[in-house]
């Protein structure tokens, strides 16, 4: 098995996925689980997507304990649209849905154009200053943050407070929490709650063109809206930062593969999707056992946890050829990056114009963009991404 705290897994875990995957669809691992516990993990694509698609599996959100300790980071995932099943969940769904119809995707768009170019301009002007910048600081960081504000509606000046109640946050999802990092990630959810209740009251007397107002409008009860907020800043924010992280990384390892984006522009849409395939931002994804079952043979209790290793079933043989090369033109490509089933990822459009946005900017103004260093690989295993990546030209 793995340990998923040790520092050579982490810089490639696929090595280790494709032996697990020679091994067997599922395998249990004694550790991965809640507070240290057991896990039983899918590892093929085929288990993975029966994993995220079983109509016995589902979202049961279970406190976080001590429960008093964690009280603000429960409520928030209580109420949140991807921790709930049944009626709660289509009804959460049906209006979430509703707000993202109107128009916000497209309403961004433009935005995301002016940000992306914005932003490489300066990370171009870094460069030149001092021969190299970094690309997570000066782009894959601000450009995610920025687009999830203007969504959400927040103001220019408290932009900063989600990026840094985020990276505290997402630290509850690994499974070697540390009790520091607890303790932050509670004071984050805890004062990002406080600042979207009163985000949510200032729209319910003067709406405006944004997300919160449209939800507000949707009649959420108030703990359902502040879960969906932060659901939407989880999902939104940190899974776009890594995807343009790793895959400005693995398209600098793989110099054709950059040419060839640089050459034709029309493959933007098809490298997106390959870059989230690659070296996904998200490895893991669990579910609940809703009742006795089986999967693959092997007899399930309700209650029980179970989970897609989503890396392990990116780089699967048996469904992609030559899994463990970046393709910029692959076609098809069905990887399970945005989640599969009932709870496929609603921000999935805004995800790929965004990332698709970014890179268009550093093909036109850095074409010739090279590392210039090692990129710094963050400690996390769940949510996968980099502390830095030095770049010059």
């Amino acid at each position: 098995m793995f340990d998923p705290a040790d520092p050579a897994f982490l810089a490639d875990p696929y090595p280790v996925f494709a032996r697990l995957r020679a091994a067997g669809e599922l395998h249990r691992h004694p550790t991965l689980g809640r507070n240290g516990g057991e896990l039983l993990v899918a590892v093929s694509h085929r288990m993975s997507s029966a994993v995220l698609r079983h109509r016995t599996m589902g979202r049961v959100w279970s406190d976080v304990a001590p429960a008093g300790t964690f009280g603000a980071f429960n409520l928030l995932h209580r109420n949140s649209l991807l921790e709930c099943e049944g009626p709660r969940h289509a009804r959460l769904r049906g209006l979430v849905s509703s707000a993202f119809a109107r128009g916000h995707v497209q309403r961004l768009r433009p935005e995301m154009t002016r940000l992306a170019g914005e932003l490489v301009d300066g990370l171009a002007s870094r460069i030149a200053d001092s021969g190299v910048g970094d690309l997570v600081a000066e782009l894959a960081e601000p450009l995610p943050v920025r687009v999830i504000a203007e969504l959400l509606g927040v103001p220019a000046d408290d932009q900063e407070l989600l990026n840094r109640w985020s990276h505290a946050i997402v630290k509850m999802y690994e499974p070697d929490l540390d009790p520091v990092r607890g303790t932050a990630a509670e004071a984050a959810s805890a004062e990002f709650s406080g600042y979207l209740r009163t985000l949510a009251a200032d729209r319910a007397v003067r709406p405006r063109s944004d997300l919160i107002s449209d939800l507000v409008a949707a009649r959420l009860i108030e703990d359902e809206l502040v879960g969906t907020a932060v659901l939407l800043l989880m999902a939104g924010h940190e899974a776009t930062v890594n995807v343009l992280a790793n895959g400005v990384r693995a398209l600098l390892d793989h110099p054709a593969q950059w040419a060839r984006l640089c050459a034709d522009r029309s493959l933007l849409p098809s490298a997106v999707e390959d870059l989230v395939r690659f070296d996904s931002p998200l490895q893991l994804f669990e579910r609940t056992v809703l009742a006795d079952t089986e999967l693959a043979g092997i007899p399930l209790r309700a209650g029980q946890t179970v989970a897609a290793l989503l890396g392990a079933a990116a780089r699967d043989p048996a469904v992609f050829d030559t899994p463990d090369e970046l393709d910029v033109g692959r076609s098809p490509n069905p990887h399970l990056g945005f989640g599969a089933g009932v709870h496929y990822c609603l921000g999935a459009p805004l995800a790929r114009i965004e990332v698709a946005a970014a890179l268009d900017a550093l093909l036109d103004r850095l074409p010739g963009l090279v590392p210039a260093g090692a990129a710094v690989r963050r400690r996390e295993f769940v949510i996968r991404g980099l502390e830095s990546l030095p770049v010059t030209i």
